[in-house]
Order: structure tokens, then C-alpha cells, then sequence
């Protein structure tokens, strides 16, 4: 049965969710805060789809490591701002009851079974729904190691073996020519030969085009959409705030919550408490020109696990890029949450670690740089489908949570959250790893 959703985000998660529901013949309407689809942590991310690299960042080592990076200064991955805020602190008491190896290998277990489903929906979308060209390709990903003993534990625990190979330093550079520069600090790495990169932000503006041609699909933009309210169990509207400064109601059948950090404030007043924490990230993008040299910059995928970097080659028929992105700060306060501040010191530091892995690869001074505020829960997997709470509204879907895997998780999460509201039967494979509330309610 066709039912009318509304989705609120203009994000990669929201834009999944819409073309998901309109391939599945719903229409629907999305409400985006910008006047651009992908304005937030979709803009520019790191660019991987690292279908096979999805475990959480809660492991029972990471309270003892943290503890080191703290210490770090500016390069660090990972940076701690305390504030007064108790809802930071009931996340991160949260976070380190995570941080032990059982919590670690079903939040992982669960986290690769939906990514392995988004591999699929992603090639059967860019294959069948003809979205152009959003600098997707599948070249593989190589974590490489620094250390002996990392390069062991990771090969113990790599996940896919018939996908996963164990290279030492030769090799990594033989694979990746742009690494000669670190062969004396390299112990290793880790290839998986299927995983893909991408823009993001095209891949978002291929769906809205997608989603514009259907006839399915509206978007009402630059609009905030206040705190929800329902009525007898039930969302009968929505308030929308315009960024011109009208207002107006806005008549529901269903509603996709995909706002990111934005989820937690719009569902409290229903009751709902949603365990989010934004953690912001940054990213470099450099522009690669035809006089690079051919083995400067990375073609394939590249994690630097010890510095915790990313770095992806964006190449589309109209221009390549190499995308840089790193870090974690929690619990910095941002002034206005929709358009993060970035940090000079920490982007200072991100520009400083590329050019001592990649010299060659242009100059990073001049490389774009940005911020991004990663919705996050303290397990890691994502919130999909109906609240738990009780007595919450029955036309009420959540897509949150998806912490720096947004794109790499998107499709599925979409696909998932059209499959539920159409009442039709999930992927058998995955009936181990999906939250309860993604069973759709009898009797709809």
C-alpha cells in the first residue's frame, strides 16, 4: 500500500531513506535545514566505503589509549572536551561500559552484516537507478600498520579471509606506490580488494536528481522543523520553521527521523531519549591535477591505523581529488550545531600529518578544509526503525546514530527503514543482526 513519508534530513542518510521509499512506490516529502542537499556531515567525509571495516570504536582497549591521546596534542585521533552537559556524560559512561570484548564483537558482528547488505544495495542502486557519476570506485583499501604488534592483532582479526590479504611493507608499497616515502615505518598493512570510495556529497546530489525525476518527491528547504508532538499515539503534523521566518503546518502519514544530531532534540519532548553524541571529525580535499605525479597521491585506499587517517582518491570524469579526514572531538560546543566551527589547530595538525605521509602529493596548505559533527551512539551500531519506548507514536521511524559509517551504512539503513514501512519481509540474512524495532506494526 502507497503511503505518503515524510523524511526529515537532507543528508545521505535521509536521501537513502527517500529513494529507498520511492523505489518501493511511496512518495515523499523531505524537509532539509539548507538550501543544498548534503550541507552537514555528508559534505565531506572521508570518502570510503569500507564495507569490511566497521567495527566499533568502543573496544576494551580504547579507555587505556585514550588516555595516552589525550596527551598528544593536536595530532591526536582522539580529543576529549569536557562540558557541564549531563546528557555528554551519561553517553560517555555509556561508551566505556561498551569498551569490553564481548560488547565489541556483537556490535561489530551486527555492524558488518549491515554493511555487507549496503555493499549490495549500493551496486544494485548505481547499476539499475542510473545516478551518474559520483566518483565511485572499487581499487580495494589497505590499512597500513607502523607497529609489529598492531600488524598481528589485526591480521588475528580480520574479517573476511577470502577477501583480506596480509601484506608486508614490500608489498604495500608494490600495491600502493605512493607509500615508498614510508617504507622505513611501515610494518605492513592489510588489503581488502572489494572495498569502494566515493563522494558522498555527489553521491547525495545523484539521488536528489533521481528523486526530483520521479515524480514522488518534494523537498521543502531551508527549514527547521520544530520539537514533534502527537496526538493519542499519533503525529498528525509538523511545525516547520522557515529560515525566512514563516511558518506553517505541515500534514503527516509517516515520519523518518534521518537528522543526524538533530534526532535528539526533535524526539525528547515524546518521551524518546536518544543515546546520540556528536563527535566531530575534520577533512582536507586537494585538488589533483594533471601534472601530479603518478605515484604522489594514494589511487587506492589508504587508513594509516596508528594515526587513525584516512585517505581516499575521489576521481570523476570532471576532476580528481584526494580526501584527508581524521579525528575525534568529543564534547566540543558548538554555536550554532548546523554549521560546526572548524579548529585551526586541529586542521593545522591534519595538514601536517598528509604532507609527512603523501609530500609529494600537492600542497596541503592549500588543500579545502572542513568539519562534520558524526551522530554517534556509545555501542556503535545505529538506531533503525520504531523507538523502544512505549507508547510512542505509531507513525514514527527512526535512521540515526550511524556515527562516521553514514555512507558506508546509508543504503541499507534506507532500504531497511522502506522494507519496514511497506510491510515487507527484511533480508534473511541479516535476521540475527536487526533491531526488534525494525519489525513493522500489525494491523497497518
Amino acid at each position: 500500500m502507497q503511503r505518503h513519508v515524510t523524511v526529515i534530513g537532507g543528508g545521505v542518510i535521509g536521501l537513502a531513506s527517500a529513494h529507498a521509499l520511492v523505489r518501493a512506490g511511496h512518495c515523499v516529502t523531505l524537509i532539509d535545514a539548507h538550501a543544498e542537499v548534503a550541507s552537514e556531515t555528508s559534505h565531506a567525509n572521508g570518502g570510503q566505503l569500507s564495507y569490511r571495516y566497521v567495527a566499533p570504536l568502543a573496544d576494551s582497549g580504547v579507555p587505556r589509549q585514550a588516555i595516552k591521546w589525550l596527551l598528544a596534542g593536536n595530532e591526536a585521533p582522539l580529543k576529549l572536551r569536557p562540558n557541564l552537559d549531563p546528557a555528554q556524560w551519561r553517553w560517555m559512561a555509556r561508551f566505556v561500559a561498551a569498551c569490553n570484548h564481548h560488547t565489541h564483537q556483537a556490535s561489530a558482528a551486527q555492524m558488518l552484516s549491515l554493511a555487507l547488505h549496503s555493499q549490495a544495495i549500493m551496486s544494485e542502486w548505481r547499476t539499475r537507478d542510473a545516478l551518474g557519476d559520483f566518483a565511485w570506485q572499487q581499487r580495494g583499501k589497505l590499512v597500513i600498520h607502523r607497529d609489529p604488534k598492531s600488524l598481528d592483532k589485526a591480521a588475528a582479526a580480520h574479517v573476511a579471509p577470502q577477501d583480506q590479504q596480509v601484506l608486508d611493507a614490500r608489498q604495500c608499497i608494490a600495491l600502493e606506490p605512493s607509500l615508498a616515502h614510508q617504507q622505513a615505518h611501515l610494518s605492513g598493512g592489510i588489503f581488502s580488494a572489494s572495498d569502494e570510495t566515493a563522494d558522498c556529497h555527489a553521491f547525495c546530489q545523484a539521488l536528489e536528481r533521481k528523486l526530483q525525476a520521479s515524480g514522488r518527491y518534494t523537498r521543502i528547504a531551508n527549514t527547521r522543523v520544530a520539537a514533534l508532538s502527537a496526538r493519542n499515539g499519533h503525529i498528525e503534523q509538523l511545525e516547520l520553521r522557515h529560515l525566512d521566518g514563516r511558518r506553517e503546518r505541515h500534514v503527516v502519514e509517516e515520519v523518518v527521523i534521518a537528522a543526524g544530531n538533530h534526532a535528539a532534540e526533535l524526539v525528547r519532548p515524546l518521551g524518546i531519549h536518544l543515546p546520540l553524541q556528536p563527535l566531530k571529525g575534520y577533512s582536507l580535499t586537494l585538488a589533483l591535477t594533471a601534472d601530479t605525479p603518478e605515484t604522489a597521491a594514494p589511487r587506492i585506499s589508504v587508513t594509516d591505523s596508528a594515526r587513525k587517517v584516512v585517505y581516499a582518491d575521489l576521481e570523476s570524469s570532471a576532476s580528481r581529488q584526494l580526501r584527508v579526514a581524521a579525528m575525534v572531538d568529543i564534547g566540543q560546543r558548538e554555536r550554532d550545531s548546523f554549521h560546526p566551527e572548524l579548529d585551526e589547530q586541529r586542521i593545522a595538525a591534519l595538514r601536517k600529518l598528509a604532507s609527512d605521509t603523501f609530500p609529494a602529493a600537492g600542497d596541503f596548505a592549500q588543500s579545502t578544509p572542513w568539519a562534520g559533527l558524526r551522530p554517534s551512539t556509545p555501542k556503535g551500531p545505529p538506531i533503525l526503525g520504531r523507538p523502544r519506548q512505549a507508547n510512542s507514536p505509531d507513525n514514527l521511524w527512526l535512521n540515526v546514530g550511524h556515527g562516521s559509517l553514514g555512507f558506508t551504512l546509508a543504503c541499507a539503513s534506507g532500504d531497511l527503514i522502506a522494507r519496514a514501512i511497506s510491510r515487507e519481509a527484511l533480508p534473511s540474512s541479516l535476521s540475527d543482526s536487526l533491531p526488534d524495532a525494525l519489525a513493522a506494526r500489525p494491523g497497518r
